[in-house]
């Protein structure tokens, strides 16, 4: 028999002679009061206004209580906090934090019309459910899913908004491609079994530049992890050079990416390119004196030794020319280890060890942003039913990564949180707890006096209202 609680106090073990006695009387109170600093980035930036007009609305706007900005900040903000799930939405609804970060006039929901509603400012999971299952070809007679999503726009979206927080034009930039894995635990639309990975999964493609995230493409995972990179990456292409027209660009990424397809385009583009490349016999053997050498240093000195190795090469087949090779002969104590990687900067601009240690190896800095989103902001959490809602997933995934990251860039240079990933700016500086009091004229927020980064707090708010925006890019059509 199910046993009911009625106690309005509960009494814990005592504590030094004092008894500890805990009651639910404490007023509205939120945990996630540092969520202001993120609506002051979006203040600033209308980064997530601005992805809303990705989107087409086909309802009624007199039949409707949450605009799509409204939703979308809802569900952003929310995995911005650390929610992940819809559901968690049903309790979330009635928050005026939340409320406040969205943009509703009536945090606390006591001014709705229908009665069934008072005191719910927010729109619960359904409703939230709609943005992510409304297909592509609903119209205004759709009866419930009319929300849709315009990919299109959404792939310029993310290309703009690097643009915009970037600001002026650098002299050079690298756009780092990679492919990972997104396991699956259920029989979605484009599932299939992956042998590297050992698992189901989808294998989404990442293009960054530096932290920024230009594009988050999802795949399924019975593709080369090539397969689709030209496109997306003649679109950025494109995009950044209509405003940036002098810019040098570096393409970079591992051998799975070295096609000759990707290359050639390179070439006839004028963008280089920095690509591992897979070893094979006619490598190694190219690599045979200076692999000698570094096995002699080794042996000398019993420390790794490396030894790097300028050359042309071309493939038998495969390739339509030379181009320049540079070999990484290395020798360690589990015995010889040559890399090796294709590139179309010159000797002149960047000779081997540079290229290898420095330029090409910088790379695996973004293994730690796609890391980043699919552990803290929850890329990897694609268990819709297609592959279009799951598409969607991702992107709001991207954006709460991308407000979180001019968060990181423009409001924590000089702290200690400059570096810091997002799971620690979410516990050290969002998850802070505040009474929140609704007035006629105000909302307060009486953050915990007991906050341990009060004075980082206010140094990040001062760094973003000071903070000179870009002025953003014309919205394509």
């Amino acid at each position: 028999m199910k046993t009911e609680c009625t106690a309005t106090s509960f009494e814990f073990q005592p504590l030094a002679g004092r008894q500890v006695t805990a009651r639910f009387n404490g007023g509205t109170i939120t945990s996630d009061a540092g969520g202001l600093l993120l609506r002051e980035v979006e203040c600033k930036t209308g980064i997530v206004k601005r992805f809303a007009a990705c989107f087409d609305d086909f309802r009624d706007p007199l039949k409707i209580d949450h605009t799509v900005e409204e939703l979308l900040k809802q569900r952003i903000f929310g995995l911005a906090l650390g929610y992940e799930d819809l559901n968690d939405h049903e309790q979330l609804r009635h928050d005026p934090l939340l409320a406040v970060l969205v943009g509703k006039s009536d945090p606390t929901g006591d001014e709705r019309s229908d009665p069934r509603s008072r005191g719910v400012p927010l729109a619960g999971k359904s409703t939230l459910n709609r943005l992510e299952l409304t297909p592509s070809g609903a119209t205004a007679k759709s009866r419930y899913k009319k929300i849709v999503a315009r990919y299109h726009k959404i792939e310029d979206f993310f290309v703009d908004t690097f643009l915009q927080l970037t600001g002026s034009a650098p002299d050079e930039i690298v756009l780092d491609l990679d492919a990972t894995d997104d396991p699956l635990h259920g029989h979605q639309l484009g599932r299939f079994f992956h042998g590297y990975y050992d698992s189901y999964c989808y294998l989404p493609l990442y293009i960054f530049c530096g932290e920024h995230l230009l594009c988050a493409k999802l795949r399924p995972s019975d593709i080369d992890g090539c397969a689709g990179a030209l496109k997306q990456v003649q679109c950025i292409v494109a995009r950044i050079r209509a405003t940036w027209p002098n810019v040098r660009i570096i393409l970079r990424g591992d051998s799975g990416f070295c096609r000759e397809h990707l290359m050639r385009w390179c070439e006839e583009n004028h963008v280089d390119f920095l690509f591992g490349l897979a070893k094979n016999k006619r490598l190694t053997k190219i690599l045979g004196k200076e692999l000698h050498e570094a096995q002699l240093e080794y042996q000398r000195t019993g420390v790794a030794a490396r030894v790097f190795k300028d050359f042309s090469y071309r493939t038998q087949k495969s390739w339509n020319g030379e181009r320049r090779v540079v070999g990484k002969a290395e020798h360690l104590a589990k015995g010889s280890n040559p890399r090796f990687v294709v590139t179309s900067l010159s000797a002149e601009r960047c000779d081997a060890r540079t290229l290898y240690e420095v330029r090409y190896c910088a790379r695996g800095e973004m293994e730690n942003r796609i890391k980043e989103q699919q552990l803290c902001l929850f890329a990897d959490r694609t268990s819709c039913a297609t592959m279009r809602a799951n598409q969607l997933r991702l992107s709001l995934s991207s954006v709460a990564y991308v407000l979180l990251q001019a968060l990181r860039q423009h409001g924590l240079q000089d702290t200690e949180f400059a570096k810091a990933r997002c799971d620690t700016l979410r516990l050290k500086l969002l998850k802070v707890g505040a009474v929140v009091t609704v007035t006629v004229r105000r909302v307060w927020f009486s953050l915990t006096s007991s906050f341990p980064h009060q004075t980082v707090f206010a140094r990040i708010l001062e760094n973003l209202q000071s903070w000179t925006l870009a002025p953003p890019i014309p919205a394509s059509g």
